[in-house]
């Protein structure tokens, strides 16, 4: 079973445990080189309002990145959600992780109704104009990227499962690997020459081993100054036997 209802019929359960660990890896992971952590805002599953005549209507993208803008710097700043028309700036991307009931809304195929919001294609196509829609079905293995060109999206061919973001100067793939103790297939960034991006435990099993290496590399340094020394004495006490004071050479 996926998901039981919730008690509220508008609302839908609680997200699985995927839509809690894929938003980490991605945010643990989004290290672009020419954006400071301090400049980039990063949502999850966050209430996104984007239209100051229509104050109610909001997404809650499974993770967006907006670029310029500052993340809070104490507790007491922590956005309870993100309101575009007062931050000054739209979302750069979003990802939508695809689930049982939701892929013809993420994916564009659901028709506005009647007096009622825009789709949330709508609302991130044509409210908001973000560049980069990002939809990723982890049951079918499939990463699909939408750009805006210029004023609808269009989709990507991807002849693998990556794509280079050229602004961010990093790139979205799919990865087979382990992440929270879990093997699977995660979405995660890379790098310009194909490298993923370390996440946090990886960086710190990283730094260990190096300062292990190192250690091993001090150590044999010290063995093989301990065997020069050794074997210097022993030269010394064989020209000692011989009549020979090592001091005068």
């Amino acid at each position: 079973m996926y998901d039981l209802p919730s008690e509220d019929p508008e609302e839908p359960g609680l997200p699985d445990e995927f839509h809690d660990f894929q938003p980490q890896l991605l945010r643990e992971t989004c290290q672009p080189p020419n954006y400071p952590r301090e400049e980039m805002f990063i949502g999850t599953d966050l209430n996104l309002y984007y239209d100051s005549h229509h104050l109610l209507w909001h997404k809650r993208p499974d993770w967006f990145l907006v670029l310029g803008v500052t993340p809070a710097q104490q507790q007491k700043d922590l956005r309870w959600s993100y309101v575009v028309w007062q931050e000054g700036r739209a979302p750069f991307l979003v990802v939508e992780l695809l689930s049982p009931g939701t892929e013809a809304e993420d994916l564009g195929q659901t028709l506005r109704s009647a007096n009622k919001p825009p789709t949330k294609w709508q609302a991130y196509e044509q409210y908001m104009r973000i560049p980069y829609y990002v939809v990723f079905d982890r049951y079918q293995n499939q990463l699909r990227v939408f750009q805006l060109m210029p004023a609808q999206y269009q989709e990507v061919e991807l002849s693998e499962p990556k794509f280079w973001i050229r602004e961010l100067e990093l790139g979205l793939g799919v990865w087979l690997g382990k992440y929270q103790e879990t093997e699977g297939l995660w979405l995660r960034w890379y790098d310009e020459a194909g490298n993923w991006i370390e996440t946090l435990k990886e960086h710190a099993q990283q730094e260990s081993q190096r300062a292990e290496q190192e250690s091993q590399r001090a150590e044999q340094e010290s063995q093989r100054a301990e065997q020069e020394r050794q074997r210097a004495e022993r030269l010394a006490e064989k020209l000692r036997t011989l009549g020979i004071n090592p001091d005068d050479l």
